[in-house]
């Protein structure tokens, strides 16, 4: 039922002053027709014919009454889906033994501990599950420069509420990230709260551990599906990782000084003609590195200036070249083989 139309409402005041009234008193009273407006309110269970004899008359109905009225079809059909809903729960429930038995072979046969899930929703429903469910740490290993606003939007409220109950949480980015200030600012409040956060130029792998049990992978290839690993030698070699990395990395600072920009920037520079001698394309570089394909490709240009190459290949076989160690003479050799002699 929508609202009352303006006509209704002033009958309805007309009629709650009066015992019984009929559609010509209201009509003379109002100075409008009062039909349609009866119709509205006898629809709405507000207006009810009065049992007295003679011509039509109607009388008002309490609000309260009216809404018990009007309810009552919807209460039926609630307590009946109640009913479907505890029918099916129970169907459901029979099921439970089987499906506990079967998980209970599976775990002893090793299998299920690996597990595959393609839908971005379901992935961040289980991050958020076990972020709640975790009492010691958290790993993440994020590549590929700054995080979208979105997704820190997301995370930070998890985060927080995570650290507030004393989860130790540590996080790798790549040094790219730095330049982004919707990662800095999320760093800042992260770090403010006694997560540690550390920047890295290449070798990340996506992940996140939870208190060394549960960890999630990327999966390459496939966009919002992860891996959840819950084999403990697996979760093992993956929380190595992390603190292998961890020990190379470098603390994130919220502000970057042109100082620190300039030694970030010989870095990755120094990252770039690595994987540029191994033959690697603009794109993969850039995504190794966590940047756009344009700012790799300026990268690239001023590198290929550098070493006077005239094309990516010339330049990565120059650099390959230059990175190999120089053949030793025959005056070297013969040093050396005579001082193994002695």
């Amino acid at each position: 039922m929508g609202e009352l139309s303006p006509a209704a409402r002033r009958l309805y005041a007309f009629a709650v002053e009066r015992h019984a009234f009929t559609p010509a008193e209201a009509t003379a009273a109002l100075g409008v027709r009062a039909a349609a407006a009866v119709t509205e309110l006898a629809a709405a269970h507000l207006l009810q014919r009065s049992p007295d004899d003679g011509p039509e008359r109607w009388s008002a109905v309490a609000p309260r009454a009216a809404a018990a009225r009007a309810l009552a079809p919807l209460a039926l059909l609630v307590r009946e889906t109640h009913d479907e809903m505890d029918r099916l729960r129970g169907r459901l429930e029979q099921l439970v033994p089987a499906y506990e038995a079967g998980a209970a072979h599976r775990d002893l046969s090793g299998a299920g501990r690996l597990e595959l899930v393609t839908d971005l929703g379901a992935v961040r429903g289980l991050i958020a599950e076990l972020a709640a469910s975790a009492e010691e740490e958290l790993l993440t290993s994020q590549p590929g420069g700054g995080r979208p606003p979105e997704v820190l939007e997301e995370s930070i409220g998890r985060d927080e509420a995570l650290l507030a109950r004393g989860v130790r949480m540590r996080t790798i980015y790549q040094h790219t990230a730095r330049y982004s200030r919707p990662t800095a600012a999320y760093v800042e409040r992260v770090t403010a709260l006694g997560a540690q956060v550390r920047t890295l130029g290449d070798g990340l792998m996506r992940m996140l551990v939870f208190d060394r049990r549960t960890g999630l992978m990327a999966v390459p290839d496939r966009g919002g599906a992860a891996l959840v690993v819950r084999e403990p030698s697996v979760v093992h070699f993956m929380t190595s990782a992390f603190d292998r990395s961890w020990l190379d990395a470098e603390p994130f600072p919220v502000t970057v000084s042109p100082e620190a920009a300039r030694t970030l920037s010989d870095e990755l520079r120094q990252t770039i003609v690595r994987l540029l001698s191994e033959g690697l394309e603009d794109k993969v570089i850039a995504r190794r590195l966590g940047m756009s394909e344009r700012t790799c490709q300026r990268h690239i240009a001023e590198i290929m200036r550098a070493v006077g190459a005239k094309s990516r290949f010339q330049a990565g076989y120059l650099l390959s070249n230059a990175a190999a160690p120089e053949p030793e003479s025959p005056q070297e050799q013969a040093r050396e083989q005579g001082q193994a002699r002695e």
